[in-house]
């Protein structure tokens, strides 16, 4: 069975947000998933964070590609519009949606095969072109609906559960992210909601390509002694370079952090991140230093968390193009076919 609607009945007193909403709004059908994987902890951030943002549920499209972690999304705001594509190819079901109607929040779900592997062209272009999306990988290192395989992000010599050790190079798509200009980019782990949750609220708010890495346990084939990517691994390994707090500008967050330690980074929107700073010389908005300190720390054996990197003027792919600000699925035929007089014109500017 892959599918459980949840019962419509609940509480009458459960909390409400600012446009009215509960938690129930925002959640999806019962999951389905492993007991105890990581990825149901992931969808529980997601909702969290919406109904923090109060964000109504219509507001926002969800895609996914195949694999556990493109389930996901049946899990959460069943509310809201959504997609599931062919493996791998989310990323580019994604930009033409966000081209034809740029009005809506548009979180990608994938995990490490789906964009490390068959995907991972996809994942590329659709980072480097800056299409506006949160982008979460829901990362455990192995294929988890084919029996436990190393994925193209398991590192070199960790084991399986069978006791095989990988030789391959993993990919690091925070390192690929940094590379290749997402103006957000960001690794957390599902266990920690504290850091998680207020990573993705910036993240929807950031008005460019925003990425999220999320180590993500495999309970079933990857979290064992041997593996790199298992609770128990991630918690003794995890460099948390800031602590983070989310403050949007309808209300306010009032934090009493040590003076000197806190650096308040301002989002496009005027919402702003605060942050508690674990390493004195990590600096959020050098691209170069974040991608000098993943190597450094890696080198290590450390898993780095938080927010890594942000850019305080980002553009996304609307401003590239210079598309027109009304969505283009709400365009009528004379603004989609002007005439012969426009196109004359057109061709008259490449001359």
């Amino acid at each position: 069975m892959t599918y459980l609607a949840k019962p419509k009945f609940h509480h009458p007193a459960l909390p409400k947000n600012a446009l009215g909403y509960t938690h129930r709004d925002y959640e999806g059908s019962i999951s389905t998933l492993c007991a105890g994987c990581g990825h149901d902890s992931i969808s529980a951030a997601i909702i969290e964070a919406c109904f923090e943002l109060a964000i109504a549920p219509h507001r926002l499209a969800k895609l996914s590609g195949i694999g556990c972690s493109s389930k996901t999304p049946t899990y959460f705001l069943g509310q809201s519009h959504g997609f599931n594509s062919v493996h791998g190819r989310m990323p580019s079901v994604l930009t033409g949606a966000n081209l034809a109607n740029r009005e809506l929040i548009y979180l990608g779900v994938s995990g490490d095969g789906d964009s490390a592997s068959i995907g991972f062209g996809q994942f590329a272009h659709a980072i480097r072109r800056g299409v506006r999306m949160v982008y979460i990988v829901e990362n455990n290192g192995v294929y988890g609906l084919t029996k436990g395989q190393f994925s193209a992000t398991a590192d070199r010599g960790s084991k399986s559960k069978r006791g095989t050790v990988n030789r391959d190079a993993p990919i690091d798509l925070v390192g690929i992210a940094l590379q290749l200009g997402a103006t957000f980019v960001a690794r957390s782990f599902s266990g920690d909601k504290e850091q998680l949750v207020p990573l993705i609220e910036a993240a929807i708010q950031h008005e460019g390509a925003a990425f999220i890495d999320v180590v993500s346990p495999c309970v079933a084939f990857n979290n064992h002694a041997g593996s790199t990517k298992s609770f128990d691994h991630v918690r003794a390994h995890n460099e948390a370079v800031n602590r983070l707090d989310f403050v949007t500008p309808r209300a306010p967050i009032e934090v009493s952090y040590a003076p000197g330690t806190v650096e308040l980074v301002e989002q496009h929107d005027g919402s702003t991140i605060a942050l508690e700073k674990l390493a004195a010389d990590y600096d959020v908005t050098d691209r170069l230093a974040a991608m000098s300190y993943l190597q450094t720390h890696s080198a290590q054996g450390h898993i780095v968390t938080g927010l890594l990197y942000v850019d305080r003027e980002p553009e996304d792919l609307h401003r590239h193009l210079d598309t027109v600000e009304t969505p283009l699925n709400a365009l009528g035929e004379s603004d989609l076919c002007p005439g012969a007089a426009a196109l004359d014109a057109i061709n008259a500017g490449l001359r």
